[in-house]
């Protein structure tokens, strides 16, 4: 039997709930799933169970990204929302301040990253770019806000596809790494902030139940 965690009620931010699926708001530091050991048995998808005992993992941030975050309740509406993700009919937009001011493409209001992403597996779980032996992954950019002063700059981003640390290898590959990243940005870049400033701040899909569209926000609270 999973441990209980007290006050999963005020722990948890529910955005939305039906009979067939929930949005959350996750918080920063705290796993989709229980991990290795005592001390990683505390996560987002427990939590959820104790409120909502049907609930089941559809998808994952990392522990250190925030924000929206879709649970199936119950097993066919897990198949039916992972087919929407496989076929890339749910789309999803993050928010991110990272370092220095990247540079558009061109005119056009979005840019992308096209970098193919493999495992490293010499220092996993982290992820390397490599075109020769890496999965294709497109990241699409573009800038919000610049801050001169500091020398950041907020970007919104669009993954076009869902690999494994996509967003912050992609940033980080292009010379521009996430604020707070303890994986990919060097020393400098990480203690620019006490977390990983990289927030899921959109989602939209068609309801499989209902057809209706669906569509949520959430803006980060840094």
């Amino acid at each position: 039997m999973p441990p209980s965690f007290n006050n999963a009620a005020d722990s948890l931010q529910v955005l939305y709930v039906d009979a067939s699926l929930l949005v959350l708001n996750k918080p920063s530091g705290l796993l989709c799933v229980p991990g290795r050991g005592e001390d990683k048995q505390d996560c987002l998808s427990r939590r959820a169970q104790q409120l909502y005992p049907d609930a089941l993992v559809v998808h994952r941030l990392d522990m250190s990204t925030s924000g929206l975050l879709l649970m199936a309740r119950g097993p066919t509406m897990q198949r039916a929302l992972s087919k929407l993700f496989e076929t890339r009919q749910i789309h999803k937009r993050y928010i991110a301040i990272v370092n220095g001011k990247p540079i558009p493409d061109s005119e056009q209001e979005w840019s992308l990253i096209d970098l193919a992403i493999a495992a490293d597996w010499l220092r996993r779980p982290l992820r390397v770019i490599d075109a020769d032996l890496g999965k294709p992954s497109q990241t699409r950019w573009k800038i919000l806000t610049h801050d001169a002063a500091a020398q950041t700059t907020q970007l919104e981003l669009e993954p076009l596809t869902g690999r494994s640390h996509q967003l912050r290898l992609h940033l980080q590959a292009i010379g521009h790494p996430i604020l707070g990243d303890a994986l990919y940005a060097p020393e400098s870049v990480q203690a620019l902030s006490a977390r990983l400033l990289l927030h899921a701040t959109a989602l939209s899909f068609v309801h499989p139940e209902t057809t209706q569209n669906m569509v949520f926000e959430c803006p980060p609270d840094w």
